[in-house]
């Protein structure tokens, strides 16, 4: 009829309303709620009757005076209402594609890495903008949910890349959260944890959401504006072609990206590979050169020694050769191998890489316990509850030693010690300590190794002992640091309550890296220290130590591309024992060279078994 308009469904003027869109999307400042009467499945009664509503197709019917405030602002200040927006909008489309191209690695978190063209933005504009309603906004919502989970993932690699020097196992990871929390109520308390916890809950809410009302505003644009939309996809694809094929780049990063995809590829055949190696892994634990090795053959070169196992918590390659550590770090192991020498003791030192990086260090004690690499949770699981032989197992089979454990970091059941082969194990609570924590530390280290020689290495014992020590001082987050105190005053550790006020607080440390260096290279200096004087006043002609570190710190101390090395001396005052490991080629003292050998650290055990006249005998179960 004339004077009669018809509206494009597909291109809607600014300002008018979007026929399509959700009850969601009622707020769009650039879509005025106000609908044509007609327009589908959507009526609205005359104005000023109370019980108005309006409905959408698909939609939950709402109150029509709910919008009436925001109508009236939009009415008033169509300009603003406008501009407002273009910005939401502008945002949307910023998030998605920072989503699309977001690293996963810290050090790649840069503006080149954001400025790419994505392959997934254009193939979903081309999808999304030629579905028809329903499923359209379905597959929006769907779609913006899948990216805020990948945005997630991404996120969750960075931090385990700075943490643990390797990305997040969607299959293997998620217990280390539990790890990860107590870890927080020990360095910044309860109330600091749970804040963090918080706001970690707060973050996944509010990318999922952001995600996905992103998407969903993005499709309902192009669906308003397909020719315009088809247009620019056409436009940007033969730039994105243009870039591939001519390897275009800036800063060093490819203009075109195809993130998203190569991510999913890799997390599917990570996920492949992690069910295929604990299969196959299930199989190599049950395969030891030295499983059937009668009692008489283990270790005959050792008998009538006292063996100390004994890890370092952190202590890692970057301590001994970091410009900002190394120099504490290196006086104190000379000063510590002249000390020792000085006492009739002697060592020889290398370098083993560890099977993990900056946490998880039950990792490290079963790699360099067992021989197998255990690089992984599920191949904890597989060898600790195998009876693959373990250095101090191997002792307490031989039937000449007995066996202890001195663990001040655990807390709870450790069915472990078992698969171990340890006779006894002091925890946390068995140790009669009642000073102060340091960070996560339950004890300082010095008085650890009092009571290590009151309660063990000290007494009588019909046979010598071997014994596994785990030192707990040097573990982040390095604020406050434990000093040493004369021996004779330790008692029950209340004297450590004044150093630990007078410390440093975790949280002017964790933050920052030349500070986390400085603070960790000072916690490595005195849990050297307190292990080497504990050695000078309390070992003897049958005293034989085996310490290292269980890995590198996490790469905010040690560096984005540090290596895996940890050192690794042994300490005898018997020069026969020495004599047995001459021909490893390691360094004399405490401090390995930097050319000296390096193995990897599940070689330690067979090498070492075999150094004192073990004898192979395979089994395989």
């Amino acid at each position: 009829m004339p004077g009669e308009t018809k509206a494009d469904p597909e291109a809607t003027p600014e300002g008018a309303a979007d026929p399509e869109a959700t009850p969601a999307e009622t707020a769009d400042p650039e879509a005025t709620p106000v609908k044509a009467a007609g327009s589908e499945g959507a009526s609205e009664q005359a104005a000023g009757s109370e019980g108005a509503s309006e409905q959408a197709e698909g939609s939950v019917s709402a109150p029509a005076g709910r919008w009436r405030p925001l109508r009236a602002w939009r009415a008033a200040h169509p300009t603003a209402t406008r501009v407002i927006g273009v910005v939401v909008t502008v945002l949307a489309g910023v998030f998605v594609v920072a989503s699309l191209v977001l690293p996963n690695r810290p050090e790649d978190i840069r503006p080149a890495e954001f400025v790419r063209l994505p392959v997934e933005a254009l193939i979903g504009a081309v999808v999304l903008s030629a579905l028809p309603r329903r499923p359209r906004l379905a597959l929006a919502w769907v779609g913006g949910v899948a990216l805020g989970l990948l945005s997630l993932l991404n996120l969750l690699d960075v931090g385990f890349n700075q943490y643990l020097g390797r990305g997040f196992n969607v299959i293997l990871d998620w217990p280390l959260f539990t790890d990860a929390y107590s870890y927080l109520q020990d360095t910044l308390g309860g109330s600091g944890a749970l804040g963090v916890l918080f706001a970690a809950v707060a973050i996944v809410l509010v990318v999922l959401a952001l995600s996905a009302l992103s998407v969903v505003r993005l499709s309902n644009l192009m669906a308003r504006h397909r020719a315009t939309t088809t247009r620019a996809v056409l436009v940007l694809s033969m730039a994105w072609m243009t870039c591939t094929a001519l390897s275009l780049q800036v800063s060093g990063v490819p203009l075109a990206s195809e993130r998203t995809v190569t991510t999913l590829q890799s997390r599917t055949d990570a996920i492949r590979q992690t069910v295929r190696d604990e299969r196959e892994f299930s199989k190599t634990a049950r395969i030891d050169a030295f499983g059937a090795t009668p009692a008489s053959q283990l270790v005959p070169d050792l008998r009538g020694k006292d063996m100390i196992f004994t890890f370092i918590e952190s202590y890692g390659r970057s301590a001994v050769e970091d410009p900002i550590m190394a120099p504490g770090v290196d006086r104190t192991l000379d000063g510590s191998t002249e000390a020792l020498a000085k006492a009739g003791f002697h060592a020889k030192s290398g370098w083993l890489t560890s099977a993990t990086y900056g946490g998880s260090s039950w990792l490290g004690h079963s790699t360099f316990m067992s021989g197998l690499w255990v690089n992984n949770q599920n191949r904890y699981r597989t060898v600790s509850a195998s009876d693959h032989l373990t250095l101090t197992d191997a002792f307490k089979k031989s039937g000449a030693w007995d066996t202890v454990g001195v663990m001040p970091g655990v807390q709870k059941g450790w069915p472990e010690a078992k698969w171990y082969g340890l006779d006894k194990v002091y925890n946390a609570f068995q140790l009669g300590y009642q000073g102060p924590k340091f960070g996560w530390s339950t004890m300082p280290d010095q008085y650890t190794l009092e009571q290590f020689q009151k309660r063990v290495h000290g007494k009588k014992h019909a046979k010598p002992l071997t014994s596994f020590v785990i030192l707990t001082s040097s573990h982040q987050p390095w604020a406050p640091i434990p000093k040493m105190v004369p021996w004779d005053k330790l008692g029950n550790g209340s004297i450590f309550d004044a150093i630990q006020k007078a410390g440093n607080k975790s949280s002017d440390i964790i933050a920052d890296s030349t500070r986390s260096k400085e603070e960790y290279g000072k916690t490595v200096q005195y849990s050297v220290t307190a292990l080497t004087q504990w050695l000078e006043r309390y070992g003897n002609d049958n005293t034989v130590l085996v310490f290292l570190g269980d890995h590198q710190p996490i790469s905010r101390v040690s560096g984005n591309h540090a290596s895996r090395d940890v050192p690794c001396a042994i300490v005898a005052k018997d020069p026969k024992v020495l004599d047995k490991v001459a021909d490893w080629g390691w360094t004399d003292g405490l401090r390995p060279a930097h050319n000296a050998p390096v193995w990897k650290m599940s070689s330690f055990r067979d090498r070492f078994l075999t150094a004192y006249g073990s004898t192979p005998h395979p089994s395989k179960n």
